[in-house]
């Protein structure tokens, strides 16, 4: 393309990883407005310029695996994305999103938005979508519609379920937020109320996707990321076969070492899948250690009705030993690899950062009898990093053509109300440490094929249209960055940390890191 006018800005000089996989090409990029219009080696006007020599040109990264429907509203600045060059990312995960919120679902998350500051509240994601636009935010965001929000709104925290009446009102919910902008369903089928689902229902509500918008997804925090994971991964394939979706598994990996010899059976039935035509895709973060609630060592039935019941069994001795019972013979291993990383009440700060087996010791109490003890204390709120994976089986997963680069954190920014715990440093890193550790150090795979894991591999499985590659006509999402220089350096004792080596990053045109500082600029969109 000829360009004959004066560009708003040009990227020159730089090195563009374009996000195809293709070979890297020596180019200038400009652009006029939100969109990406020139690509080439000519050097075009523009009214700012900008050096790249020496820099890498990619797409803007796109996190596959977000959780940010309540803190980027909070803090819509989202610095610790912005900092890794993360332009876009996909929310909604595990069965929890923003909307629908009705019923048992709107007392559930109550807590979550008195915690972080929100005033507002909404039922529908149409409400809720206009309120983020309204306040700004740095970085673009997409949602799924969580499962756990439909059956929460409908039928409650109960093991039971639903009847036609209700199965036929969470379909017209799913429905309704498709409407309004949702691009899939997820479930969280370790989170109640997700546990307590039966196949059939999630094929039911799959349905409504092929049905109604053929570019939707179906993704799952599985039933099981070990001892069952064989059998979970069946599960997604015949909810694939017969609601003739395509899907996606969370943080796919192999939780537990007695179960990290399972790894070449999981990769197997997935390379099954898809050679059998099912649209199978996973997301990983470059970590082996997980991060979420604390109770979800309990055992699923304790769950059952809502906080208020988890909380009243917690406090019943016949109940507390039954539990002590399913939880079984655990033994130090297990309890020293499990850490707290977030709590909400003061008095329990100088738990953040440590073990379960050191609190326990400090509290004179059995590791069981100290677990018990946190959730009750914290009402179910603390949350935990679980070191339970291989490092050899991680860099199995992030080395399938089809598995993306995904955080599972929620935007979070250096002050603020989102500035507090110790929360898993993936949410300052994932994408740096996939960059520097995986890629550049342990050459893993080619810089190329990394950034196409990290641009337009998300962008062609969440249906976002013309985003994740550098390419004329395509919105203005790019991030500049030194290959040579990138890394992580928050950790789990002190995870609000900057990576280095991002240098620019520009969001629908409008720069948000500049120089590697923010800029300030809110320019993100709600893509629907």
């Amino acid at each position: 393309m000829w360009i004959n006018y004066m560009l708003d800005r040009l990227i020159k000089n730089g090195v563009v990883v374009d996000g195809s996989g293709g070979d890297p090409l020596e180019a200038n990029v400009g652009i006029e407005g939100d969109r990406i219009v020139y690509v080439g080696r000519e050097e075009v006007e523009a009214g700012d310029v900008l050096d790249a020599r020496g820099l890498i040109v990619s797409p803007g990264f796109i996190d596959s695996h977000a959780h940010s429907e309540f803190t980027i509203l909070a803090d819509g600045r989202a610095e610790g994305k912005v900092f890794q060059g993360v332009t876009t990312e996909i929310n909604g995960n595990c069965g929890l999103s923003a909307a629908p919120l009705l019923g048992e679902a709107a007392e559930r998350r109550e807590q979550d938005l008195l915690e972080l500051g929100i005033k507002e509240r909404w039922s529908a994601f149409g409400e809720y979508f206009a309120l983020v636009e309204n306040r700004g935010i740095a970085i673009n965001f997409a949602t799924l519609c969580g499962h756990g929000n439909v059956r929460a709104s409908v039928v409650g925290y109960g093991d039971a379920p639903p009847g036609a009446a209700a199965l036929s009102e969470m379909k017209r919910l799913l429905l309704e937020a498709l409407g309004e902008g949702a691009i899939g369903l997820s479930t969280g089928l370790i989170y109640p109320p997700g546990v307590y689902s039966e196949t059939a229902e999630l094929v039911e509500l799959s349905k409504v996707l092929s049905s109604e918008n053929p570019r939707g997804i179906y993704t799952s925090h599985m039933r099981s990321e070990g001892d069952a994971l064989l059998e979970s991964i069946e599960e997604v394939v015949r909810i694939a076969r017969e609601s003739r979706v395509k899907v996606h598994i969370s943080h796919v990996k192999t939780a537990g070492r007695h179960n990290w010899w399972k790894v070449d059976q999981a990769v197997e039935l997935m390379n099954s899948a898809r050679d059998e035509g099912i649209g199978l895709t996973c997301d990983r973060y470059p970590y082996v250690a997980a991060g979420t609630d604390l109770d979800t060592v309990l055992p699923s039935w304790v769950h059952e009705g809502g906080v208020e019941e988890e909380l009243r069994r917690l406090k019943d001795p016949e109940t507390v030993a039954r539990i002590k019972s399913d939880i079984g013979l655990k033994g130090e291993d297990y309890w020293s690899s499990v850490y707290v990383s977030s709590v909400s009440r003061d008095e329990n700060r100088w738990m953040e950062g440590a073990n379960i087996l050191d609190i326990s010791s400090r509290m004179k109490k059995s590791p069981v009898d100290a677990l018990i003890e946190i959730i009750t204390d914290e009402r179910a709120r603390a949350e935990a990093v679980f070191f339970s994976m291989s490092g050899e089986n991680l860099r199995r997963f992030l080395a399938l053509p089809y598995v993306m680069v995904g955080s599972d954190s929620a935007v979070r920014s250096f002050t603020g109300p989102t500035c507090r715990g110790k929360p898993h440093p993936r949410g300052f890193g994932a994408f740096a440490r996939f960059l520097g550790r995986y890629v550049r150090d342990e050459g893993l795979m080619g810089l190329a094929e990394a950034v196409r894991k990290m641009t337009s591999l998300p962008a062609a499985t969440f249906g976002l249209s013309r985003r994740g590659l550098v390419r004329e006509g395509f919105f203005a999402d790019i991030a500049v960055f030194d290959h040579d220089r990138i890394t992580d350096t928050a950790t789990f004792e002190e995870p609000f940390k900057r990576p280095e080596g991002l240098v620019h990053v520009f969001v629908n045109g409008v720069p948000v890191l500049r120089d590697g500082e923010p800029t300030g600029a809110l320019p993100g969109r709600v893509l629907k």
